[in-house]
């Protein structure tokens, strides 16, 4: 039996290989910053998917890895951006975000309630995570985990961002956050 040897042209290949680069993972969390019964402020801001919610999330769908059913959302108060390399057992807590938990009224991590997929994104826009300011406290940005313990630092960390603009809170303040997750061969 032979063997069928192809050649690729050079350029063709090019674009098997750019398209292979082109697979993203990302999305995007947006807060909506309440006073009074009025919305003083709003953002979206991009946020990274980090190297251990990219193994979550490729273990679970691709690898038959244990498939965990419920997220949450945090917000935290140090001036920090996240990093590709961050973890849920260095970040939240006392950890390099700093999580804000006794400053709201909530005692656990609001749920990520998505609704299932719609045009290869998943979000939680109809239920929006909420948090309700008890003292003055900045805000400088929100993540996805997989552990709903306020400071806690066990299951998987999956997504963080910065806001563009700190958030000022003060005692009675709302602050809503949604996170849109996306998949795209962009």
């Amino acid at each position: 039996m032979s063997k069928l040897q192809v050649k690729i042209d050079d350029a063709l290949q090019a674009k098997f290989d750019e398209g292979s680069r082109n697979f993203k993972v990302g999305g995007v969390f947006s807060y909506e910053h309440i006073r009074d019964g009025e919305v003083i402020a709003s953002g979206v801001t991009p946020n990274i998917v980090v190297d251990e919610g990219l193994n979550y999330i490729l273990d679970t769908s691709l690898s038959a890895g244990s498939q965990l059913v419920n997220f949450y959302i945090g917000i935290y108060s140090n001036n920090y951006t996240p990093q590709a390399t961050d973890v849920m057992a260095t970040f939240a807590g006392a950890g390099v975000a700093n999580e804000v938990t006794t400053l709201v009224d909530e005692t656990t991590r609001p749920a990520w309630s998505e609704v299932g997929v719609v045009a290869k994104a998943l979000t939680n826009t109809a239920s929006p995570a909420v948090f309700t300011a008890n003292a003055s406290v900045n805000v400088y940005g929100a993540f996805l985990s997989s552990d709903n313990t306020m400071t806690g630092t066990t299951g998987s960390l999956i997504a963080a961002s910065k806001f563009t603009a700190v958030r000022a809170l003060l005692d009675t303040d709302v602050l809503n956050v949604t996170y849109t997750l996306t998949i795209a061969d962009a």
